[in-house]
């Protein structure tokens, strides 16, 4: 086929493309992230506004976001309140997904320029059938922007340092702003300015060694424009982030920082364990890479690396190393930094248009080296064979992309109870959406008290009589709500494993390929809330009977149990509390709260060995359960002072700020070391 006709079918493909993912988006949910998000952009709009009198932008204690540009989502925000849009998260999830387009269309001619119009169809064609890709598309405006930019950066960069001539006004100029949008969106987007230096570094050295001559006019020339596109590019950044702009200089560079060593820590589930994102494997990042790449682009970087001595010898051995660089070298930095992860890929979706760009340029050359139908025939049906099941995975799972697993982990269905599935809660949609439709036909006479694990007010705004609650899922009995619709993020994996969840009470579970991702829950009883009521009122009696009653028809609430063994504890009924507390340790055998209080038991009843083994089983289970470090350590003061202080230093180097634990350590210097403890008590009284 002809270039000119490739160049129809790669065009053709692409205004097919923007159709697809049009349609798509309108059936998203709102992600784990985006109201929070949204909010914050309101907050933007208001300080701008007001010309900088509101200032709540910059007062972001709990999300930290005035470090967080967040661009793209201020630049949507500022579009809905110009054409007074209504549907907020719609119009969102419509531009969110024209930015993942443009991923697309600027991914396919960067393979235009490096090796024509094959490749860039080839390009399509593999975005096509990215499940995760498509499914962060359709409503992460964090991440998928971000990846915009920085593909575009690469990019325009190369062509910039590569044009062998004065670029064109247009490619500055869209470079310029690929690096201010990529600024205005995370901090760390600077280091599309260091990419652009450092490319145009190499470049230079490459000539100096090959040729031709370097004149210092061109110096010259090149200085200027990296000062100009740097300069302009990172002011422009800030245009829409007030707590840069409180300090265009300083700011930026703190909230890097900042982000970089993110405060947020949560926990995820991660080949079957259940670790803290700040403690994760070094091999998270590659093995989710790994685990949930379509292979049939696993199969184009095979390729790519088996042929690539002839793809070099194109005569773009710098640009293709370059490109290499971009995809390998922010993993690889993260790695090495043990930078605090979760959410699988999601923040790194940024070099995943590298990879897929990388897997094109290995079919094309196959395509290139063999010349006959036959081989290329065997390499279609591979290609077919392997595009089956993200393919087969996105139409029967819609719109649920973004779980996809491959055959590696046995699909979905293998990787649940060991892999985070709907971390980002886009199944909550679905199952308001049942809720709606069930209040609907059942007609309450009152107002109706929703509770769950996600933020969905939003799906209620029509009706007025529905007030919602957040909870968290293991304390759900502590709030009041008729009925809740609950996620499977942030369950404890057993409890997914061991069929627990979705509880009893399930009246709708919404699935993505057999696996149930979200349920809706309809109260049997409320004498579980009144039973905690009547316990934090010191009425003992009352709650022992109305949780026992409660435990009897939720009988997999832990959280009941353990309400129940503290009621019957604050009656002096050891045995019947200790019984209460070992059925809920068999219904979750990694509760916290429960193995502690049977610590304390044990302790209490001069079973030292028996409360040693507890404490350790909370601090195995939860490195940051702070307490059990203490009173660990409180047992060992007696009989072993260094292994006491072993243990207390283990809980300071998980948390340094933790004041308790630094006390206790000082007191353990007391007597033997009192400059010691003294210097203890100082770090103490320095910590808010």
């Amino acid at each position: 086929m002809t270039e000119r006709k490739l160049k129809i079918v790669f065009w053709g493909l692409l205004v097919v493309f923007l159709l697809a993912v049009l349609v798509i988006s309108r059936d998203a949910g709102i992600s784990g992230d985006e109201e929070v998000h949204y909010k914050h952009s309101e907050m933007v709009y208001n300080y701008f506004k007001t010309m900088g009198k509101d200032k709540s932008a910059l007062d972001t204690p709990k999300t930290h976001l005035r470090y967080y540009g967040q661009s793209f989502d201020n630049f949507v925000t500022i579009l809905i309140h110009i054409f007074r849009i209504d549907d907020v998260y719609g119009f969102r999830h419509l531009m969110n997904s024209l930015a993942g387009w443009m991923i697309v269309l600027v991914t396919g001619l960067f393979a235009v320029y490096l090796s024509g119009y094959r490749t860039g169809i080839i390009v399509v064609l593999l975005f096509a059938v990215s499940p995760r890709f498509l499914g962060h598309l359709q409503n992460n405006l964090k991440d998928i922007p971000f990846a915009l930019s920085y593909i575009a950066g690469v990019f325009l960069s190369l062509k910039t340092v590569f044009s062998g001539s004065k670029p064109s006004k247009r490619t500055i100029a869209l470079l310029v702003l690929s690096i201010a949008a990529s600024i205005g969106i995370r901090a760390g987007g600077i280091l599309l300015v260091i990419y652009f230096w450092f490319f145009t570094f190499l470049y230079y050295l490459h000539r100096y060694f090959t040729g031709p001559a370097i004149e210092s006019k061109e110096l010259l020339y090149r200085l200027k424009q990296l000062f100009f596109v740097s300069v302009i590019g990172y002011f422009m950044g800030l245009l829409l982030w007030p707590y840069a702009l409180t300090n265009p200089f300083f700011k930026p560079w703190q909230s890097y920082q900042i982000m970089t060593n993110f405060p947020t820590t949560l926990r995820q589930i991660f080949n079957g364990g259940y670790y803290w994102s700040d403690y994760l494997p070094w091999f998270y990042l590659p093995k989710y890479l790994l685990i949930t790449i379509p292979l049939v682009i696993l199969l184009g970087i095979v390729l790519f690396l088996v042929f690539s001595w002839r793809i070099f010898k194109n005569g773009k051995v710098l640009p293709l190393t370059i490109l290499i660089f971009t995809v390998v070298f922010p993993p690889v930095f993260v790695i090495f930094k043990h930078a605090n992860l979760y959410g699988a890929w999601r923040h790194f979706i940024f070099i995943y248009p590298g990879i897929v760009l990388l897997a094109a340029l290995g079919f094309s050359e196959f395509m290139s080296v063999f010349k006959k139908y036959w081989p290329k025939i065997v390499l279609g049906a591979t290609v077919i064979i392997m595009a089956i099941h993200p393919v087969k995975f996105m139409v029967t799972n819609h719109p649920y992309y973004y779980l996809y697993f491959n055959e590696f982990t046995g699909g979905l269905k293998g990787a649940y109870g060991k892999y985070e599935t709907d971390y980002y809660y886009h199944s909550m949609r679905e199952g308001t959406e049942w809720l709606i439709n069930h209040l609907n036909e059942v007609k309450p006479k009152r107002n109706i008290r929703v509770g769950g694990n996600f933020p969905i007010q939003w799906f209620f705004r029509f009706y007025p009589n529905v007030d919602f609650s957040y909870f968290q899922y293991t304390n759900r009995s502590n709030a009041n709500w008729d009925y809740a619709i609950v996620g499977n993020s942030y369950i404890h994996p057993d409890q997914l494993r061991n069929g627990n969840w979705p509880p009893e009470n399930a009246i709708h579970t919404v699935y993505a390929d057999g696996v149930p991702i979200c349920t809706v829950l309809k109260r049997q009883t409320y004498d579980d809330y009144r039973g905690i009521k009547a316990l934090e009122q010191n009425k003992y009696a009352e709650a022992e009977k109305l949780l026992s009653k409660a435990v009897k028809i939720d009988p997999q609430n832990e959280l009941i149990y353990f309400k129940l063994a503290r009621a019957l504890l604050e009656q002096g009924k050891t045995e019947e509390a200790v019984s209460v507390l070992k059925r809920n340790i068999e219904v979750h055998p990694e509760y916290e709260p429960a193995l502690l209080l049977m610590g304390d038991i044990a302790e209490q009843e001069g079973n030292t060995s028996q409360a040693v083994k507890y404490y350790e089983k909370v601090i195995e289970t939860n490195k940051k359960y702070f307490v059990a470090y203490i009173k660990l350590a409180n047992l060992y003061r007696e009989t072993d002072e260094g292994r006491a202080r072993e243990i207390l230093k283990a809980c300071i180097r998980v948390n340094p700020h933790h004041k308790e634990a630094i006390l206790a350590l000082a007191g353990t210097y007391d007597a033997t070391e009192p400059e010691i403890a003294l210097r203890y008590r100082e770090l103490a009284n320095s910590i808010n």
